[in-house]
């Protein structure tokens, strides 16, 4: 990451540019600006951003975004690969022990979908369908009088 900022740096002071101006122009802070040239990435929390940042600055100064992407993501990728395993289980672990802790507000497209007990909704249907089944007999037997069904006529009477 240090050979890319300094190859901004440098490609900056020849073209004769400060740094406050490349600010202004590209609508970046130049803190950040002096952070990618300075090759300082842990200032920065989204890697993704970072390499927005660096593909806009490297069109800005006339060199080839996509050996500068390409190049960062080496690095990345080397950069990451010599993190031992036993730190990233480590930090795996803690950050579970975190979430067990607290309650945590989260979408819903991302939350875990609850399990429903499964025989609440089978003795619900069960009762459901015996009340229907009683109401249906209940008014059967009230529509029969003396074994023989009741038509309009005869209630008239």
């Amino acid at each position: 990451m240090n050979e890319i900022g300094e190859l901004f740096r440098v490609t900056r002071e020849e073209a004769g540019v400060s740094l406050s101006e490349a600010s202004k122009d590209l609508d970046i802070k130049e803190v950040i600006l002096e952070n990618i040239e300075d090759g300082n990435i842990g200032c920065f929390k989204d890697i993704f951003v970072l390499k927005n940042y660096i593909s806009n600055y490297s069109k800005y100064l006339g060199i080839d975004s996509d050996k500068v992407i390409d190049d960062f993501n080496e690095y990345m990728f080397e950069y990451t690969s010599k993190i031992p395993i036993a730190e990233i289980e480590r930090q795996i672990e803690e950050q579970k022990s975190i979430k067990d802790g607290k309650d945590e507000i989260s979408s819903p497209y991302t939350k875990e979908s609850r399990k429903h007990n499964k025989s609440i909704y089978v003795f619900l249907y069960s009762v459901l369908v015996l009340l229907v089944i009683m109401v249906v007999f209940w008014c059967v037997k009230q529509i029969t009088i003396n074994k023989a069904t009741a038509t309009f006529i005869s209630y008239v009477k």
